[in-house]
């Protein structure tokens, strides 16, 4: 019978590259995870040069979709909902998400997974808040702020964080749960999620949306990048127990 912590991806066509096959390359035994940081380093590049643009050249959409949004203001219960999604994608929340979620994959002694969902978040949040200060971009002044905000507008630190923690999560757990219908509907919930929130924040009139966007493409791409690593690294290691 399979281990858990060895059976991920049982039953998909996608699979980690198996040890029982082959053997391990004598020449090469673990630079395979500088793969998934060269991803993420690419990520974050990627997002700074599109926020360059972005800060310094027109871009009539953004001021399109957050006029027509707060023009539209949609049903009365739409802002209250709104701002309740918004929180979801805050630093208190994606903490606390982070820290009970490792503590049970401790308790289920995947280490492994604990330890890179803690380094892929607390990296990723890193990485935004650089970003945030070399774009210096504005928040939008067109029309009124439905919630508090007090830093720099590119990328969406709620977008970008919660793509990096529920993506991660989902993408990490996927490793570990060998029942395809469990990890389709992490990778719903995280994906729903994740939507919802960014999409918050250009209702409320914090965001432009291509802060959104890239909030999105880099938590994405950094989801995509840790979970390469960590399944290398797992591959590498022989599982985690």
């Amino acid at each position: 019978m399979l281990d858990r912590d060895d059976a991920f991806w049982q039953g998909t066509a996608m699979t980690v590259p198996a040890m029982a096959d082959t053997a391990p390359d004598p020449i090469r035994p673990l630079p395979r995870p500088l793969a998934g940081l060269a991803l993420l380093a690419i990520a974050a590049l990627a997002v700074l040069l599109l926020g360059w643009l972005v800060a310094r050249l027109p871009f009539a959409p953004d001021r399109a979709i957050v006029e027509g949004l707060r023009a539209w203001s949609g049903p009365r219960w739409l802002p209250r909902v709104a701002v309740d999604l918004t929180a979801l994608g805050g630093g208190t929340v994606l903490t606390l998400v982070v820290v009970l979620v490792a503590g049970f994959l401790l308790a289920q002694r995947l280490w492994l997974t604990a330890l890179m969902l803690a380094a892929a978040s607390w990296s990723g949040g890193q990485m935004v808040e650089i970003i945030k200060r070399i774009v210096a971009r504005a928040r939008p002044d067109l029309v009124e702020h439905l919630v508090p905000v007090h830093n720099a507008s590119f990328p969406s630190g709620h977008a970008a964080g919660s793509a990096v923690v529920y993506l991660t999560l989902a993408a990490l757990a996927s490793q570990v749960v060998p029942e395809r219908a469990a990890r389709r509907y992490l990778f719903g919930a995280a994906v729903l999620l994740t939507g919802a929130i960014g999409t918050s924040r250009v209702y409320l009139g914090v965001h432009w949306p291509s802060d959104v966007l890239a909030g999105w493409s880099f938590g994405t791409l950094w989801a995509l990048g840790w979970w390469w690593a960590t399944a290398r690294t797992r591959a590498a290691i022989g599982g985690e127990r």
